[in-house]
């Protein structure tokens, strides 16, 4: 084992304490409501610190600084496009999800084109939500393999139970009340091991900055222009505020959250106020990933880091002392943990509102439907467990992979919100027409063109909006939508 007693003492008081927390705080879940929205009253500010938690897996806290280790900081120009879109969701998007008493995001769609939009929409978040979260799993389970010597598959199938155990049990209020202590956990490990990683460097944060100037990694803007790099500047900001209108403003994970809130004005200042969290939080983890590379200038590790993602983890498990390693293992499964939470009860939201209810007895009971809802949970906690096994084989860096599905599925989805916002015309076929031919363009995009990850939102977005209003004049609403 790389982990000494009190340190593994330390990581799983922290996550026992996470189930426990998580299960009494949910512990007055009664119904469906309260699973999946927590009774739609929950503090603006809670909602705003588990949007940043959701959003920051163990990707972020891994990958980045390994982005920054073997590159430089040009990531940053990514986030900067995210406080762009985001400014755009909130006064575009989100009063769209205040005009109705909505479960899902995608309800919306059924309400402008019908109940086949809607499913359709919804079975792509599902999947690739299930994806990109098994991925994320995978790259914890990391952490645990390096610190235990326990198996990958054992590793992904431990940190996935946990996660679900409090999940299941809690519903929505449980995943915000634990986002928030995650963020708390995972910020102030981030903090902490920037502090001791320049304390090892012999002359601290100028040996940091004069060694990574001269290796170009303290570099932020690339200007120059290239449709296969996703680290350019108009990748970064227009790209960027693409995908986040995508991941933001009509994706079911974060779109639940905004439901949560009491009104309309709490969900739009919970958005911006956290877009400059998010971009402060990328400058931190860069920053730690420049530091990294000065340390093993310095020190050179006995064996060469087979990818970038292990080279924060490593540096944890081999640099920490004693009680402060324990805390950054629980700063990293935070991260992983407040991710996969919200993923499993916004699959489950979208599984049972938008594709079970609508199938059965409208009579179902109040019980029944809280039931169901937790089984769906396990399911697609049991299924990313899966996808995390299988993550072995994942050959890229794993952030630009879950980025990557992400961006492919949620430009096409925000096309057909665009033209349910911006078009009168267009009806249920011709929207669908839109949705499948740009997933079946995206799918074309994405196997036979070098095109870079952060233009696929953009790509698959406008590409499914044109199409659809094109198939509008095939296909003309029979009735147009009042305003």
């Amino acid at each position: 084992m790389s982990i000494g007693a009190i340190d593994l003492a330390i990581l799983l008081v922290y996550m026992a304490g996470v189930v426990a927390l998580g299960t009494w705080v949910g512990r007055g879940t009664r119904s469906v409501a309260d699973f999946m929205l927590g009774g739609r009253n929950l503090p603006w500010w809670l909602i705003l610190f588990s949007i940043v938690a959701t959003e920051t897996s163990t990707v972020t806290f891994l990958s980045i600084p390994g982005f920054a280790f073997s590159r430089d900081m040009t990531w940053l120009q990514i986030p900067l496009g995210y406080v762009i879109g985001r400014f755009v969701v909130v006064f575009l998007l989100l009063p769209q999800y205040f005009k109705g008493s909505f479960y899902t995001a995608y309800e919306v769609l059924d309400r402008r084109f019908g109940g086949a939009t809607k499913q359709t929409a919804s079975v792509l978040f599902i999947i690739t939500r299930s994806l990109a979260d098994g991925l994320r799993l995978f790259l914890t389970a990391i952490v645990l393999e390096e610190m235990t010597g326990l198996p990958i598959h054992w590793a992904v199938a431990a940190i996935g139970v946990a996660t679900i155990a409090y999940t299941v049990l809690g519903g929505m209020r449980a995943v915000l009340w634990t986002d928030l202590v995650q963020f708390a956990v995972y910020m102030g490990g981030a903090i902490l091991a920037f502090v001791l990683l320049l304390a090892r460097l012999p002359e601290g944060w100028s040996q940091l900055v004069t060694v990574g100037e001269a290796a170009g990694k303290l570099r932020v803007f690339d200007l120059s222009f290239d449709w296969s790099e996703p680290y350019g500047l108009w990748a970064g900001l227009l790209g960027g505020a693409f995908l986040t209108l995508g991941t933001h403003g009509v994706d079911q994970m974060m779109v639940q959250r905004y439901l949560c809130a009491r009104k309309l004005r709490d969900a739009q200042r919970a958005v911006w106020v956290g877009s400059f969290i998010v971009v402060a939080q990328f400058a931190l983890f860069l920053l730690i990933g420049v530091g990294l590379y000065c340390f093993y200038q310095l020190f050179p590790p006995e064996v060469a880091f087979e990818r970038p993602d292990r080279v924060f983890a490593r540096f944890i498990l081999d640099e920490m002392p004693i009680g402060v390693l324990g805390i950054l293992l629980g700063a990293i499964f935070a991260a992983a943990m407040s991710t996969l939470s919200s993923s499993l009860n916004s699959c489950a939201t979208a599984a049972a509102s938008d594709l079970y209810f609508p199938l059965v007895d409208t009579k179902i009971s109040p019980e029944r439907k809280l039931r169901v809802t937790r089984v769906l949970t396990v399911l697609f906690g049991l299924v990313q467990i899966v996808v995390g096994i299988g993550g072995q084989w994942v050959r890229s860096s794993v952030v630009s992979s879950v980025l990557g599905i992400a961006a492919f599925t949620t430009g096409i989805v925000l096309g057909v919100f665009f033209l349910g916002i911006f078009t009168n015309r267009v009806g249920q076929r011709a929207a669908l027409a839109g949705l499948v031919v740009g997933l079946g363009g995206m799918t074309a995009v994405f196997f036979a063109t070098p095109l870079a990850w952060p233009w696929y939102a953009v790509v698959g977005s406008l590409g499914t909006f044109a199409v659809g209003l094109v198939a509008s004049y095939l296909w003309p609403r029979a009735e147009p939508v009042s305003s």
